[in-house]
């Protein structure tokens, strides 16, 4: 039986979901913009961030870990209910469990419901396959594919939902994510952070790291080795040594 990955300051039990924790959601919930969101009126570190499509809840936890001394309120939402059942007993059993809630929700039917610009950082690792052979498992084809959420949805809720200083974070792999990117002039999105992500020096890049905003300004561009002669190598290590236990 699956017994879920234990971090230095959480555990997370992904048993059930569509998707197990993997280096990819590790990776955007330490890069992802949250820690620097500011009330505009009182100037003081509080933060509502959403995680969209949160499977287990490990961007929940993370944004959680990371935002410990403000205040942030964190709603989860996923369509899959073993999904937000597990997130729901990952977050009890975490240090910050009155921050963080899951719901299970669609997001498409769900934004209509809220104010606009309510979230000043909002996480997803989204699907991201618009073609090919999908999993037999529905609850792996549901987190991979882009049946119940294409990035022109995603896209449009992120537009509706992001307070005007607030940014959306998201990990792709290099084709789907650089689709995504001539698509942000039809969404009134810019691109603020793009990091591109390779496993090893010698092979090409094979993911992307991006922060939008309705905000123009320049993009910071960064690229990330995650291995180096046969160890992680110390920009991993910076990024994830709050998170893995053997960093």
């Amino acid at each position: 039986m699956n017994k879920g990955f234990t971090f230095k300051h959480f555990h997370v039990d992904d048993h059930g979901c569509g998707m197990p924790v993997s280096t990819d959601g590790v990776l955007l919930g330490a890069w992802a913009w949250v820690s620097s969101c500011r009330d505009s009126q009182t100037q003081v570190n509080r933060q509502t961030i959403l995680d969209i499509g949160c499977g287990s809840g490990l961007l929940s936890l993370m944004a959680a870990q990371r935002t410990q001394s403000g205040t942030a309120d964190i709603l989860a939402l996923d369509i899959d209910p073993a999904a937000v059942t597990a997130a729901g007993k990952n977050f009890s059993a975490s240090p910050w469990s009155v921050r963080l809630r899951a719901e299970r929700q669609d997001i498409r039917e769900w934004v209509r419901s809220q104010p606009k610009g309510r979230f000043q950082a909002i996480l997803c690792n989204p699907p991201y396959f618009n073609h090919g052979e999908q999993a037999n498992c529905q609850r792996r084809a549901t987190a991979r594919h882009t049946d119940t959420l294409s990035h022109s949805e995603l896209l449009s809720c992120l537009q509706y939902l992001l307070a005007p200083a607030g940014q959306a974070s998201l990990i792709l792999p290099v084709y789907e994510g650089e689709a995504l990117l001539t698509m942000l002039a039809d969404y009134g999105l810019h691109c603020r952070r793009l990091c591109r992500v390779k496993s090893t020096a010698a092979k090409p890049v094979h993911r992307l790291l991006i922060a939008l905003s309705p905000q123009d300004g320049d993009c910071d561009e960064t690229q990330l080795t995650i291995n180096q002669q046969g160890q992680y190598s110390a920009g991993f290590t910076a990024l994830t040594r709050d998170f893995y236990l053997k960093l």
